[in-house]
């Protein structure tokens, strides 16, 4: 069966949204139904959060999110559980974004393992070094249909971008900015060349941009130099503000994909 990831790229090439959220918040059973939430609500895809201690690549938003979770309970083993039906309700993309750590103390081979029979569709593991993946990884992520998402930021030179594209599968994540995650509000005329530059390498696979995405304008923006968006930061302070988990999903997906008309808000 052809992965889902690559389905959903060749159905829509365009507008493409995907949500981030951490398992386990804002309750340790809410992960099943925020899948089912942002499926119905319009989300294309959706990132799983795994809560670790110390997510270096993520902004407050979302280490408090982290940690909440990790104090309701949440492991790599009961998301794993919470996940066993999960095909039986969600068609849509699936990827599990975590940390190296967790997963190699889970063990590499069990967590591909429990990756595809969850119907799991892909992995972003920020600190697996692309290295490494290929030496160790590749062949198995391969024997259990998953494809790894590997990061590309400013700084990332051409020789790396390529290599990336070369090992990605799926898409490849475009870190808008070095900073952490939920830390900009618009995208400055450096990230624009950047991205520029990017969709100039005319790489195998398409792209999504993350960080800094968190209502139409910046996801609009966005889709102007990519096939879509990440959104992450901003959809966990919806949850995070709204007890109703049914609303706060409705209205956020709502706010980011239709047009906003009211012209004074930024």
């Amino acid at each position: 069966m052809k992965n889902r990831i690559d389905l959903l790229f060749e159905k829509k090439h365009a507008e493409i949204l995907s949500v981030y959220f951490t398992a386990g918040f804002p309750e340790r059973d809410d992960t099943l139904p925020l899948l089912e939430l942002l499926e119905a609500g319009g989300a294309d895809m959706v990132e799983i959060g795994i809560p670790f201690s110390d997510p270096l690549a993520d902004g407050p938003v979302i280490q408090q999110s982290s940690s909440a979770a990790l104090k309701n309970g949440m492991s790599m083993r009961l998301l794993f559980s919470q996940l066993r039906d999960v095909r039986k309700k969600i068609s849509m993309p699936l990827i599990l974004m975590g940390y190296l750590n967790p997963v190699l103390q889970f063990g590499m081979e069990n967590f591909c393992r429990s990756c595809r029979e969850s119907g799991i569709d892909g992995v972003i593991l920020p600190d697996l070094p692309p290295d490494m993946f290929e030496e160790e990884y590749k062949e198995m992520f391969a024997e259990y249909g998953l494809h790894i998402i590997f990061l590309i930021t400013p700084q990332t030179s051409e020789e790396r971008v390529r290599r990336i594209d070369d090992l990605s599968g799926g898409f490849v994540y475009l870190v808008s900015d070095s900073a952490t995650t939920g830390s900009r509000n618009s995208f400055s005329e450096k990230q624009q060349i950047y991205f520029e530059r990017i969709r100039a390498m005319k790489l195998r696979n398409p792209s999504l941009i993350g960080f800094g995405i968190h209502n139409r304008e910046t996801f609009t923006r966005a889709c102007g130099f990519a096939s879509g968006a990440i959104v992450g930061s901003a959809f966990i302070r919806s949850l995070a503000e709204n007890k109703d988990i049914m609303q706060a999903v409705q209205s956020f997906v709502q706010s980011v994909k239709k047009e906003n008309h009211d012209h004074s808000v930024a």
